[in-house]
């Protein structure tokens, strides 16, 4: 005679088969070529021209860590049961990447506008985290630049908070700086041998500079749009004593010393390919290319480091390659270029071939 299982039965029977069928800490591993095709190698310049860069992945968020399962294996009988009757989780992608940077550790860091928040891609341990805590009693807004300083703390400008937010290596927010000193915070650069930091405040029309300790020490620029002045400037870079400013709404970069004095600038408005209408995000790499987001016509624009043009990557799309209203731009120190594709929801990633762009 067969005897019916009743409720703890089944319970118990689902518990027997999940030793056999699941792992509860299953292996992940992480692929930044999740969600697209690897037959997609786009290069730039295109043949017969001497390629200089190649599209080497993008990042979107938990696609980005594949769990590992042996051939064929499901989920299990146990994630079955315990998921009946309940809604389906909502996966933890980019919404609106605005900037980031790639850290001491290999982590990739991005901020979020749209979640509010900042996404710790980290290759190694094969986890995506999400940090969403300004300060103790604050959330991130509008979350805009990241740096790294010194000790291994993270720093993040936010815009609506109107301050600079530190986060200790696991996120757990500490003391802000700039809270009633900047008005709309966004780029922000680190000189690593005084410490001091740089902050563009876009609605003040100015670079200001604090110390490692969040005490204001001087000002760069002020609103206008002749030499050395600003109107609406967004990101910034660093790069062997000089900063590097995006000087949006005059559509230009200016290049200034570490105590403000005027060294450079280069860009000018126009609709040919290499000209600037927004540019936003702005990096110096290894070799002292200059890499600028147009944002508004969808391209990266490459500069040597004279500030000459020498040639972009983009269009609008969603391709390979192609973006939708770019933000920030960012380098590691393997030639890895990194774009934040806002309206894409994606960081895209390009390896940077050697030779001259």
């Amino acid at each position: 005679m067969v005897k019916r299982l009743g409720g703890h039965g089944l319970l118990l029977l689902g518990f027997a088969l999940l030793a056999g069928c699941a792992s509860v800490d299953e292996p992940r591993h992480y692929d930044p070529f999740a969600g697209v095709s690897r037959d997609q190698w786009p290069v730039w310049p295109s043949a017969p021209e001497v390629p200089r860069y190649i599209f080497s992945g993008q990042l979107s968020g938990e696609e980005n860590f594949v769990t590992e399962r042996p051939e064929g294996q499901g989920r299990g009988l146990f994630a079955l049961l315990v998921g009946l009757g309940q809604e389906e989780r909502i996966p933890r992608v980019l919404q609106r990447p605005q900037g980031g940077l790639v850290d001491s550790a290999g982590r990739i860091l991005v901020t979020d506008v749209s979640r509010q928040a900042v996404y710790v891609f980290d290759p190694l341990q094969a986890r995506l985290l999400v940090w969403e805590m300004a300060t103790d009693r604050q959330r991130f807004v509008a979350p805009i630049g990241i740096v790294e300083s010194a000790t291994g703390d993270y720093l993040v400008t936010d815009a609506e908070l109107g301050l600079v937010a530190r986060l200790d290596r696991n996120g757990e927010p500490l003391r802000p700086l700039g809270s009633g000193i900047l008005t709309r915070p966004t780029g922000i650069a680190r000189d690593p041998r005084s410490g001091e930091l740089f902050i563009a405040d876009t609605r003040d029309g100015s670079i200001k500079v604090f110390d490692a300790e969040g005490l204001l020490l001087r000002r760069i620029g002020a609103p206008g749009d002749g030499p050395g002045e600003l109107n609406a400037p967004t990101y910034i870079a660093w790069h062997e004593g000089r900063l590097y400013v995006t000087d949006t709404l005059n559509s230009r970069i200016q290049i200034f010393d570490r105590q403000g004095r005027l060294r450079g600038r280069f860009g000018e408005r126009g609709l040919y390919i290499g000209n600037f209408s927004r540019p936003k995000g702005i990096t110096v790499d290894l070799n002292g290319f200059i890499y600028v987001v147009e944002s508004y016509f969808d391209h990266l624009l490459i500069f040597d480091p004279q500030g000459q043009f020498l040639m972009a990557i983009g269009g609008s799309g969603q391709q390979p390659g192609q973006f939708f209203l770019p933000a920030g731009v960012w380098h590691d120190n393997q030639d890895q270029i990194y774009v934040a594709d806002m309206f894409n929801g994606r960081v895209a990633i390009f390896q940077f071939l050697g030779g001259t762009p």
